[in-house]
């Protein structure tokens, strides 16, 4: 998601917010900005310049200009509420309040509409603005912004991490978080507030991590850290001590945790190219199809509109999903997104079995194979048999010009990046982000969808990454855990609906990287053999958000619970009924059906890494696993 830097000290704050920006600039790249404290008519005053774009454009706007202040404030954007834009990008600036965000307000129009009936003028579209104002509103009544901050906090509902700046208290800057992360550098004379210890580190390696409902109060070089309601905290000041093999690492222990931190960033560059923010419309461009129908694949006219040629996708029958592991089971969860969204009937395969059962594709069937290589032998396979029965292919890859993405008629990107660990992560929930455009965009073509809940849907998705950075925080407590869990004999994983995906693949993770005993089960089947297996020594790992399925699911939970399992659950919100009945109860952030395995598969990838580490295990490397298996 968005960068945050804030900065007080002795050096140029410009220099300092720039630099550590441009260690951001992974977290956003739609637009940036900074706000520094400046003489204007002999007035202190928080000076924005802003720019859309890449971070060099903000780099240029910059290069003439010149601050008095110590103080400053910087940003890098990817846009939820409103268009990338110069308008929407942040700083926002509100009354002499001037702030900086990462997140989601939740509740931004039950604010907005509350704001706008007070009279109050919006200068942008986004949902950081509205802080703004509130804020602006109480430091007039408080003449305080710690205790304005105080007073807002309250109103706010969602994931979201802010630093404030007001003139009339030119030398405070105040970060507060709910989510996403932010770490407090504290410096010889200087302190320095952001997103991630890696816009810290060229200025001091002593930082604080800041968690959830905490505030910091930054007065020159000196800061309090308070919790929401203004009670004084005492927070341990960790020295970090990076070699070059961590600083490739960016501070993790192993690659893999590190691309778990990074799947909001990678969700983020899934949905991209494929959403019009000003209309909030699902458009998935760049197929490049080589047909124009089913009977003519070798006479694409390659000056064809995209929009077109996936047009023809509306005339498809049947759509089969073809994949190994990890992509298997995205490809599973595919299926109930595409089938009750799309309202077109799915086969999911693994790809190893495909073609030896010697599949009947029906005329106008899609087949869609997804590998994360695109070198993945079995799957390749698949699609040349596919191609060879004369259906229309489509593949989901991570790296362009592979095997699978160059043979495909059609070719959409998981667009996550390099990932190093085998243990597949980010790829996976880049393919779960894709797969809900995907069953949006065939919904909105077979007019199964309408307006309404294409926006809601949209608007959903567009919120997962912030949402997904407050997930990220149950790290510690798997970290905790991990001594505890690596004793029990087994774990089962169960879910129902979409959720049973998860279960699958929490158990393929704990099984690559653990090496221990562990099964993905549908909930609904487990009076049909794994109950039997429940007992003080079987852990339960139950996937039960809040949807359709929940009540079912929690009858579910409680069998297990009788027969004596330890239980691990994981929900929506602060839900009583699964505390009571769970050992661990996981909150998750409220979500939309389709994206809740997004968010479900963080805490499943951070109880494996951690088990298997506190195993002693070679996380990035687990034995006899490779990271593309291009052999059978």
């Amino acid at each position: 998601m968005c960068g945050i830097v804030g900065y007080w000290g002795s050096k140029d704050p410009k220099q300092v917010i720039v630099d550590g920006l441009k260690r951001l600039e992974y977290r956003g790249y739609d637009s940036a900005g900074i706000a520094v404290l400046d003489q204007v008519q002999g007035q202190p005053k928080f000076r924005v310049v802003r720019a859309q774009g890449k971070l060099m454009e903000l780099s240029r706007k910059l290069e003439q200009e010149k601050f008095s202040g110590q103080i400053g404030i910087g940003h890098t954007r990817w846009a939820t509420h409103g268009v990338p834009s110069e308008r929407n990008a942040h700083p926002h600036s509100i009354g002499g309040v001037t702030l900086v965000h990462n997140g989601i307000i939740e509740n931004y129009q039950e604010i907005r509409q509350e704001l706008a009936a007070q009279g109050s003028q919006f200068l942008s579209d986004t949902d950081s603005e509205l802080v703004a104002h509130l804020l602006s509103h109480e430091v007039k009544q408080t003449g305080d912004l710690h205790a304005a901050v105080l007073k807002v906090w309250p109103r706010l509902i969602g994931a979201y991490a802010i630093v404030a700046v007001w003139e009339q208290q030119p030398d405070v800057m105040v970060a507060f978080k709910n989510g996403p992360p932010l770490v407090l550098g504290v410096g010889d004379g200087e302190i320095v507030v952001a997103s991630d210890v890696q816009a810290i580190i060229s200025t001091t390696k002593r930082v604080v991590y800041l968690n959830d409902n905490e505030v910091v109060k930054v007065k020159g070089a000196n800061y309090e850290i308070t919790d929401h309601q203004g009670r004084k905290l005492k927070k341990d000041i960790v020295t970090i001590d990076w070699s070059a093999d961590l600083v490739e690492k960016a501070g993790f222990n192993h690659f893999m945790l590190k691309e778990i931190h990074e799947q909001p960033r990678a969700v983020a560059n899934a949905m991209a190219p494929h959403v019009d923010l000003e209309n909030q419309s699902v458009r998935l461009t760049g197929l490049g199809f080589s047909a124009q129908s089913f009977d003519e694949i070798s006479k694409l006219d390659s000056k064809v509109d995209q929009a077109l040629s996936f047009e023809k996708l509306k005339n498809i029958d049947r759509i089969f999903i073809i994949a190994c592991g990890t992509s298997h089971y995205a490809g599973l969860a595919g299926k109930y997104l595409i089938e009750q969204i799309a309202r077109i009937p799915v086969e999911v395969d693994i790809a190893s079995e495909f073609r030896y059962r010697e599949p009947f594709i029906p005329p106008r069937s899609l087949v869609l194979v997804i590998s994360q290589s695109g070198e993945t032998a079995d799957t390749l396979a698949a699609l040349r048999l596919a191609k060879q029965a004369g259906a229309l292919t489509l593949s989901i890859c991570n790296v362009r010009a592979s095997s699978i993405d160059r043979e495909a008629h059609g070719h959409l990107y998981m667009n996550s990046g390099p990932e190093i660990g085998v243990a597949s992560t980010k790829a996976f929930v880049s393919t779960l982000a894709v797969l809900n455009l995907f069953a949006l965009q065939l919904g909105k073509l077979r007019s199964q969808l309408d307006r309404d809940r294409e926006r809601r849907f949209l608007d959903a998705l567009l919120g997962t990454p912030a949402q997904m950075e407050a997930v990220l925080a149950y790290d510690s407590f798997f970290a905790e855990a991990a001594a505890t869990l690596k004793a029990y004999r087994g774990i089962l994983f169960m879910g129902r609906g979409i959720n049973y995906p998860i279960a699958l693949e929490g158990a393929l993770k704990l099984k690559e990287l653990a090496y221990m005993h562990a099964e993905g089960y549908a909930a609904g089947e487990m009076k049909h053999g794994p109950l039997a297996l429940i007992d003080e020594r079987m852990l339960i790992v139950m996937v039960c958000p809040s949807d359709k399925n929940y009540e079912k699911t929690l009858s579910n939970l409680e069998e297990a619970k009788a027969r004596g399992g330890k239980i691990i659950s994981i929900g929506t919100g602060d839900n009583s009924q699964l505390k009571n009945v769970s050992d661990h109860y996981l909150s998750l952030p409220k979500a939309e059906w389709t994206v809740n395995p997004i968010l479900e598969a963080i805490p499943v990838q951070l109880l494996a890494y951690h088990v298997a580490n506190a195993l002693g295990h070679d996380v990035d490397q687990p034995r006899n696993l490779a990271k593309s298996v291009t052999v059978e």
